[in-house]
């Protein structure tokens, strides 16, 4: 059970919390609680039973079980309570959560609070796909939980909705349960893999599985009554209709943070990230509360949500020393094509992000001019030879400066 009082509370136990807790333990915090509602703690990599995890942040290629083991090991040596089937209920106070575990309900009063609760996949209903309500529709996310956690069967032939870098893996795991693909489809031109995964992508969809990727296409109807017997796809460039047989379809991608407990507790979301608004220390707009990894957008690879956690823990510890927090803050918005940028907030006198600032399309866009405006004024112009579509790409922070602290908000826009 939660302690009643604590300096830092993590809420998470993903790459992102416990990369956070065992940094500030090394850093000197002495009371560092971590608290998730999973029955172990890992986060999602733990239910991804293949490699590819680890290149960034740990300088090695690890299976997901084996980076999420390792992470444990690390919280576990460096003396980090984690409280796995505890389940944040609500906010008490600026600083205090309430919470649910095996043992009961309590109440925890703690200096600081780092939300690190990742994202989600949008499931079929919120994604209004029409159609019956059969079984044999998934995420990512529930197809590896009844593959690897509950060792489940799934179907025999699959459709997977999204050709982006998480649907690699939900090609694997269908792999790995012996179903057949007969399609990998997209709304957009291309597929969204890229550098350093596209070696990845050729052995598995082109090699190894020989997976058709539809373009420029969208489910428009699921067809089936007990169990899913099809579905119907429209091709967006010709309207042209047609039906593909299969019992599971699988939608990849079209990630929501996970913010309940952030907006239980007020702290504002950006509209483009849908996650809760940080500056470049990771700070929130409530007094004592950060926020770090897929929360903030979804959805980066483990190794920079791992990252960022590590970051993290270096602003919660100069918080813990001096107990300073600004109290002004400047939003930063986006303008379509894009999607959204990180961090989001501009504080007075604030530096360049240590990690910069990342922002993503939602359109491949060729020789674009990326400019940072404060109303009338063009603070800043970044020049791409090509946007792609939900590939994170990162813009200096060099402007900063010139940014008016009680003037407009800072939008993001291309020419």
């Amino acid at each position: 059970m939660l302690p009643e009082r604590a300096e830092v509370l993590i809420v998470g136990a993903g790459p992102a919390g416990l990369a956070a807790a065992v940094e500030l333990k090394r850093l000197g915090v002495s009371e560092v609680v971590v608290a998730d509602r999973e029955p172990e703690a890992g986060g999602i990599p733990r239910l991804c039973h293949h490699t590819g995890f680890g290149l960034r942040d740990l300088r090695r290629v690890l299976s997901g079980p084996d980076y999420a083991a390792l992470y444990r090991r690390r919280a576990h040596e460096a003396g980090v309570a984690v409280h796995t089937s505890t389940t944040i209920t609500g906010w008490s106070g600026q600083t205090g959560l309430t919470f649910t575990s095996p043992h009961g309900l309590g109440q925890i009063e703690v200096q600081a609070i780092l939300l690190a609760t990742g994202c989600r996949e949008r499931p079929r209903s919120a994604r209004l796909i029409p159609g019956s309500r059969p079984q044999g529709v998934f995420t990512t996310g529930s197809l590896q939980r009844f593959v690897y956690e509950h060792h489940l069967p799934v179907g025999k032939r699959a459709v997977i909705v999204g050709a982006e870098l998480v649907s690699l893996s939900a090609l694997m795991t269908l792999r790995h349960a012996r179903v057949s693909v007969a399609l990998m489809m997209t709304e957009l031109p291309q597929p969204q893999i890229y550098f350093p995964y596209l070696p990845m992508k050729w052995l598995l969809v082109d090699v190894l599985t020989r997976t058709p990727v539809v373009p420029h296409s969208r489910v428009s109807n699921i067809v089936g009554h007990g169990r899913v017997e099809g579905v119907e796809i429209t091709h967006l460039d010709s309207g042209r209709t047609e039906s593909v047989e299969c019992d599971t379809v699988i939608f990849t991608g079209d990630w929501i943070p996970e913010h309940e407990i952030a907006r239980l507790g007020g702290v504002p979301l950006d509209p483009g990230t849908r996650g809760p608004q940080v500056d470049a220390a990771f700070r929130t707009t409530q007094r004592g509360v950060f926020a770090a990894g897929n929360l903030l957008r979804g959805a980066e690879t483990a190794e920079v949500s791992a990252l960022e956690g590590k970051r993290a823990a270096g602003h919660i510890h100069q918080f813990l020393r001096t107990g300073q927090w600004p109290e002004r803050s400047l939003p930063m918005r986006t303008e379509a094509p894009l999607a959204w940028v990180c961090p989001n907030v501009i504080r007075p006198s604030a530096s360049s992000p240590s990690g910069g600032f990342h922002f993503r399309s939602r359109e491949f866009r060729d020789n674009v001019r990326v400019q940072v405006c404060q109303g009338e004024r063009i603070l800043y112009t970044q020049t791409f030879r090509r946007l792609m579509a939900n590939e994170s790409l990162p813009l200096s922070g060099g402007w900063l400066s010139a940014a008016d602290n009680d003037g407009e908000p800072v939008s993001i826009v291309v020419r």
